[in-house]
């Protein structure tokens, strides 16, 4: 298996395997609608949109035999909504686990692994 990383940052694990930014970038699109006004204060829902990736025609690379691509948390949370096109060979950092390593000023050093 292999895996290939569309973030535009490296992605490091907590064994020290380091997954490099590939130079392609996944994104969501999304959109806000206003929703109602409290106490003069707008309030939105926000509407995910297509997935994109740079380099990219038709939204992500294609389906690739053993491998799996690393996005963004927002890219997966808008695949995993699909009911058509839905992709299963894409992860991302597991960043929210107890595993997380994270620096002195909180930023995320390295993750336990990935969610799907």
């Amino acid at each position: 298996m292999a895996f290939l990383n569309l973030t535009p940052h490296a992605i490091v694990l907590n064994d020290g395997r380091r997954f490099p930014a590939s130079g392609f970038v996944a994104r969501v699109s999304s959109a806000f609608e206003e929703t109602a006004e409290i106490e003069g204060v707008t309030i939105y829902r926000s509407v995910m949109g297509e997935i994109t990736c740079t380099g990219e025609a038709n939204g992500l690379p294609p389906v690739t035999e053993g491998t799996f691509f690393i996005v963004s948390a927002m890219v997966l949370d808008a695949n995993n909504r699909l009911t058509v096109g839905r992709r299963y060979d894409l992860v991302a950092p597991s960043t929210g686990h107890s595993s997380t390593v994270r620096n002195e000023a909180g930023h995320i050093v390295s993750v336990g692994g990935f969610v799907v």
